[in-house]
């Protein structure tokens, strides 16, 4: 900086500034010598060149000399130079914190530095703010507090939605929603099944509720329990989510193929005009069947259909008019299919029973519950998939397993093996469009099938 406090224009200017003269009068003499000298040596050659060595002692005192000097004029301004004046941040600012297990809005409020009656004033106030008494650990929360009092709150509900109150009086606030929507990429993956689907989908780096989400789309066609089996495989096209470049989960599957001992089924997904999404098959055949084929996801069968079976229990030949399925104490049970609740309560040796009426005369018997679903009682109405209890062993069982039951107009059928009834397809009036929109992505999963298989192949024959 010059005396004037501005910083110099050059470095001229802080030469002759901070140089003593005589340092100057002198490297200027030492220039002109300097000149001189070459000027007057004659060029030997023109097609050579020499390198002129002047010894001048004097020339690396006065450089010393001078580097000296600057350094001591600069390090001593370094020292009395005011401090720059740092822009730092102005006014309030956001307080963000993560909901933690066991946390309420009045724990969150304190931590802000607010009281109960801040929570009031907002929650009387706005409407919307009746969504802060959901808040789940994990979720985030942040607020801005000016002068002891609250004039902002942003509670991130999930990584896409998220709500902000804004102060808008001296007791008032507004609201505003906020919907992020993410970036969807197609993605591709196959697998072939060694021992379960469930480890088939882990190995190929499918996420769980993928897997299952894959098993509910053929499970109409497929009983996971019983049919799976070593060299069965599927291929997958699915949605993976993307916000700010950074995955956030997956969305639909949108074309699925599965081939089952040697039987392959292919699933699309479509919506129609009336904004119904359903999986059809490439013909428009709905996926969804009138009933699930087995009540319980990923179980084995532990006793089949039998008229001449041995019971477990009573240890005499008795039919054994039904399928068990083996699981856990308290796993699910669904509904194979939608109807109403005929019976709920103990049945004999069946124990803990729920029997539903489907209409069409065929009904469905679910035995040896441990505990029946809030709600489940005569009269109710039930969807398919539902669940209606848990898994137990209550009655004439060995052990912890459903036994279910499939009748059509009071002849019991094999659940297994009986020809399910199928869920209404696309009409023909809405067949075109459907194909349209469907054709590219069946097309799509079988080019992204068979470039993997070629990969696949071409690394085996490289190994």
């Amino acid at each position: 900086m010059s005396k004037k406090g501005q910083p110099y224009s050059s470095l001229s200017e802080f030469i002759l500034t901070h140089i003593p003269h005589r340092h100057l009068i002198t490297a200027c003499s030492l220039a002109v010598l300097v000149s001189l000298v070459v000027i007057l040596l004659p060029d030997e050659s023109p097609t050579q060149s020499k390198v002129i060595s002047v010894e001048l002692p004097i020339q690396s005192q006065i450089i010393s000399e001078i580097s000296q000097d600057i350094e001591s004029q600069i390090a001593e301004e370094a020292l009395t130079a005011e401090p720059a004046d740092p822009q730092g941040p102005q006014g309030p600012q956001w307080q963000e914190y993560q909901i933690q297990s066991g946390d309420n809005l009045s724990i969150l409020f304190r931590r802000a530095g607010l009281s109960d009656r801040d929570i009031y004033e907002l929650t009387n106030k706005v409407p919307e703010a009746k969504d802060l008494k959901r808040i789940r650990p994990g979720q985030e929360m942040a607020f801005l507090v000016d002068g002891g009092k609250l004039q902002g709150l942003k509670y991130s509900i999930n990584q896409l939605d998220s709500i902000e109150f804004s102060r808008s009086g001296e007791k008032s606030f507004t609201s505003e929603k906020i919907s992020l929507k993410p970036t969807a990429r197609l993605t591709y993956h196959q697998a072939s099944i060694t021992s379960s689907l469930y480890m088939a989908g882990k190995r190929a780096g499918i996420p769980n509720s993928l897997t299952m989400d894959l098993a509910n789309i053929f499970g109409w066609d497929i009983d996971f329990a019983l049919d799976i089996q070593e060299g069965d495989s599927f291929k997958v096209m699915y949605e993976e989510l993307y916000l700010d470049q950074k995955m956030i989960g997956t969305g639909k599957i949108l074309a699925a193929e599965f081939t089952n001992s040697g039987k392959t089924y292919k699933a699309v997904r479509y919506t129609d005009k009336e904004g119904n999404t359903n999986y059809y098959t490439p013909e428009g055949k709905g996926m969804h069947k009138a009933f699930l084929r087995t009540p319980i996801e990923f179980a084995r069968i532990s006793s089949p259909f039998s008229l001449s079976r041995k019971h477990p229990v009573l240890h005499i030949i008795r039919a054994h008019k039904g399928t068990d399925y083996a699981a856990a104490r308290g796993t699910p049970i669904r509904a194979t299919g939608n109807g109403k609740i005929e019976f709920a309560g103990r049945k004999g040796g069946y124990g803990n029973c729920v029997m539903i009426q489907h209409g069409q005369g065929i009904e469905t018997l679910y035995g040896h519950m441990n505990a029946f679903a809030k709600g489940i009682k005569v009269g109710t109405k039930v969807s398919q998939g539902d669940v209606i209890g848990y898994v137990g062993s209550t009655g004439l069982a060995s052990g912890p397993h459903l036994h279910y039951e499939f009748h059509i107009y009071g002849q019991v059928r094999n659940p297994v093996t009986v020809p399910l009834p199928k869920s209404v397809g696309i009409e023909k009036a809405e067949m075109a469009l459907f194909t349209a929109t469907t054709t590219p992505l069946l097309a799509k999963l079988d080019q992204l099938g068979s470039s993997q298989l070629a990969m696949t192949e071409f690394k085996s024959s490289n190994q």
